[in-house]
């Protein structure tokens, strides 16, 4: 025999033994109950008989990383890179008497390296699919997992509240964007550029000019220009505002205004239906007052405040002692903003209101801070 069929020869004895210690190892690494269902029909009982299971008996393995180590050791055994394929690639360089035999042992080899391999991996794909199997079981005859069920936030509980009093009265519920441009926002509502009332209600600003509407105001103008009067709207929703966030004050909040437009309105109107309002919401011995103020978009401008629903106006931690809790703005629609939505004001008035839902819950929930109200705890939103 030559001197290079020896060498070969060599290599091959080599990549033959290497095969078959990752073959001890991997057989022995398999857990107990696989071990023994891969002895009842392996080839190589050998292996399986000499090397005991070193893998406790109740550690089930992981068949689809077992997949993954065959795999492996294929393409490391008989890839195009492999040590296999580069004694394939030197079957040509041998001398003619020892060819013939060299390439059977090496074609011996690769066929036994393939066979044992795909016996290998049969066998793990079965343990795959009945491990699959047995996680995705259902036991049909244990009880059922009662869901649990949540509930509505108490924003939205006191705002499907507030609506419902409207619609009663006659309103319907309109919506809008949130983001807005200046002169929904601001120049329509009687709030012109530079006008110092825009400083309040400062908002957060995009590079297009748009804005986070500072007030849900925007949708009466919305809806003015989508309707012509007679109308009666309210618009409950999300509006912004760069405050910063105490026990009072949020960025973000919710806000519902109310607006009426008709031939012949005036504040008479405009105050029984605050306080009809206030009678159906908080109940009848509740009683009203009206303080003049002062807002761009309505003229005249009032304040309107309730008495406190929990010491009947005789003064509490809840009211600060004075005996009387602030509902909110309110006054006639100004001039300036029916003519914005081309609007005659000779022949049409109106009254707008509007107050914050987060203050109003807080109130009637007894809340020391509003902040809790957006915290997300569900140790506090299982309390209502």
């Amino acid at each position: 025999m030559s001197s290079e069929a020896v060498e070969y020869d060599a290599q091959v004895e080599a990549l033959n033994k290497a095969f078959e210690q990752w073959l001890e190892r991997f057989v022995a690494t398999l857990p107990e109950p696989a071990h023994k269902r891969l002895g009842s029909y392996y080839s190589l009982n050998a292996y399986i008989g000499l090397l005991p299971p070193r893998v406790p008996a109740t550690d089930v393995g992981d068949p689809e990383e077992w997949m993954r180590e065959i795999e492996d050791t294929r393409v490391r055994f008989t890839g195009r890179k492999s040590e296999l394929a580069n004694l394939k690639s030197q079957i040509g360089r041998i001398p003619q008497n020892d060819r013939a035999a060299f390439a059977q042992k090496v074609q011996a080899l690769e066929k036994r390296f393939l066979y044992d391999l795909n016996l290998l991996r049969g066998f793990c794909g079965k343990e795959v699919a009945a491990a699959r199997v047995e996680r995705e079981r259902v036991d049909v005859t244990l009880p059922g997992r009662r869901p649990r069920r949540g509930h509505l936030h108490p924003i939205t509980l006191l705002r499907q509240r507030i609506e419902d009093i409207f619609v009663a009265m006659g309103y319907s519920v309109e919506d809008g964007p949130e983001v807005e441009t200046d002169f929904y926002n601001f120049t329509a509502l009687n709030i012109p550029e530079l006008h110092p009332a825009r400083s309040p209600q400062d908002t957060f600003y995009t590079t297009d000019g748009l804005s986070l509407r500072s007030q849900t105001s925007t949708v009466q103008i919305h809806a003015m220009q989508r309707r012509r009067p007679p109308l009666r709207v309210i618009a409950p929703g999300r509006v912004f505002r760069r405050d910063t966030p105490d026990a009072t004050h949020n960025p973000m909040f919710y806000q519902v205004e109310g607006l009426l437009v008709d031939r012949g309105i005036t504040m008479e109107h405009l105050k029984g239906t605050l306080s009809e309002f206030v009678r159906r919401m908080l109940g009848p011995e509740v009683r009203t007052r009206f303080r003049p103020s002062y807002f761009p978009f309505t003229e005249p401008s009032m304040e309107t405040d309730y008495s406190c629903f929990k010491c009947r106006g005789v003064g509490c931690r809840m009211c600060k002692g004075s005996g009387w809790i602030e509902l909110g703005g309110s006054g006639m629609v100004h001039p300036n903003v029916l003519r914005a939505v081309q609007i005659d004001p000779e022949e049409f008035s109106g009254f707008a209101f509007g107050w914050g839902i987060d203050r109003m819950c807080g109130l009637m929930y007894e809340l020391d801070d509003i902040r809790l109200l957006f915290e997300n705890d569900v140790r506090f939103l299982e309390q209502f």
